[in-house]
Order: C-alpha cells, then structure tokens, then sequence
C-alpha cells in the first residue's frame, strides 16, 4: 500500500500592495518638481500665462491643501490655514524642470466656511467664479469633496458653473478626499452616487493618509497637461513633399545658344 503524503498544500503567498507603474512614477516625479510661482487677490494681479493650468476647489476642510501636499510631496507647498476660510488669495505653483515652466497648478481659496463674513464669502464667490470661467489657460479642475457630507450646495453651485466648459472639453476631476476613513462598501456607494453628480467629470477615491488614489490622480493631472498630439496636428505640421512631374512627361531639353 502507498503511503499518501497528509501534509497540508502550500497556503497561497498574500499579495503585496501594487507598486507604481513606470508612467505613474514619472508623473509623480513631475509633480514634484512643484514651486511657488505667485499669489493673486484679485484675477486682475493673475499673470497671463500659455502653458495649461489645474485649479483645485473645494470646500473649507475637504483637504485641499492636503491633496496638494501629497501629490507633489512637499510638506508645506499648500498653505493650509488653522483658520479655515481665511485664506483669500489663488496661489500659483509652476511645474517642469528647473528654469521651465510647462504647466501650472491654481490653489483656489476654501469655499463655505460659516467664520467667513459674508461679504468676503460673496466676494470670493464672484472671484472664483469669474476665474473659473474666465481664464483663458484653465484646462482642468480638481475638486475636493469629503465623501462623508457628499456634495454641497456650493459644490453644486460651482458644477452649474463650469458645466459649459467642461462639455467644450475642460477636464474635470471629484477627489473623494479622506477616504480611509470609509469602509469597502461605503466607498463604492460614495463613488457611484459623486459619478451621477460629476456632470460627466471623472470620480477618484483619494486618501493621503494610506496613499489611496495617488499615482493615479498625478498620472491623470500629467495627461490633462500634455495631451497627445493629433495626426491631424502632425499632419498640418508636417510640411509637404515638392511636386513631381508626371511619369510620362518626358524631361525638358536644354536650351542651345
């Protein structure tokens, strides 16, 4: 009779947390390379810029500054008031190499803060509005949303807004900040219920605390900066080759004097 092995089989290896792809590190890379630019209190003092610009919008405490911070991995880059509100400025960082400048990120002030007066809080309402849709270089929005209160008036407010430029093509992004704090099931609910409130903008889970949706979110932001070029671009580029003559045209004598 065979002696049949009893031994339990192998348990299967857990897996490990996914590493960064090589475009996500790249990405990451470039959003480090963040500095500040300048700061503006009125759209007037903002200089005018041709490379694309990322506005970031959101509630007061919906962890704007935070996002920022962790993205291009600076601590301090974002200031982030221990007044919430009371910041009133758009603060302009520039990305690229050092010396070059080939995109801009725009910390655009908290929003509904009840401590702010109400005539700053209309103020900058009709500030943040006016940039949104006014400014010229603006090719996405990143909005900050806490997942736990969902989207506010205001939020809502803001989408009427922009709703005109996203459908001419503005990126538009819903980060659904703090979202360690959230179970499976909550976190899939909160992104199916912001998706059929984006207004056809894209929805992420973001969490700086367990680094949820960061790689995925700085690989995003470099794609809305450096868009593919269009073979129709190319072709309009590219110049085009000189006149043949015709196969049977039988080449011209030379002249005699």
């Amino acid at each position: 009779m065979t002696n049949r092995s009893t031994s339990a089989p192998a348990k299967a290896a857990r897996p490990s947390a996914p590493t960064p792809s090589t475009e996500a590190k790249a990405a990451l890379g470039w959003m480090h390379t963040a500095r500040f630019l300048t700061t503006a209190a009125q759209l007037h003092h903002l200089p005018p810029l041709e490379v694309p610009e990322i506005a970031f919008v959101g509630r007061s405490n919906a962890g704007k500054s935070t996002c920022i911070n962790t993205l291009t991995q600076q601590k301090q880059l974002a200031f982030a008031s221990k007044k919430p509100g009371r910041t009133q400025h758009i603060n302009l960082f520039s990305l690229g190499r050092q010396g070059e400048t080939d995109a801009v990120l725009a910390d655009l002030p908290g929003y509904g803060y009840a401590a702010v007066p109400k005539d700053d809080k209309i103020r900058w309402q009709r500030v943040m509005a006016n940039y949104l849709v006014s400014r010229e270089n603006l090719k996405g929005i990143v909005m900050m949303c806490d997942p736990r209160l969902g989207l506010t008036e205001l939020d809502e407010t803001l989408l009427e807004v922009i709703r005109p430029r996203v459908e001419e093509g503005l990126k538009f992004l819903v980060l659904l900040t703090k979202a360690d704090k959230l179970t499976r099931s909550e976190g899939a609910k909160a992104l199916s219920i912001a998706r059929l409130n984006a207004g056809g903008g894209e929805v992420k889970l973001f969490s700086a605390l367990k680094r949820i949706g960061i790689e995925d979110t700085a690989h995003l932001l470099w794609q809305w900066a450096h868009p593919p070029v269009a073979a129709t671009d190319l072709a309009d580029a590219t110049p085009e080759p000189a006149a043949e003559p015709p196969a049977d045209t039988p080449p011209a004598e030379p002249e005699v004097d």
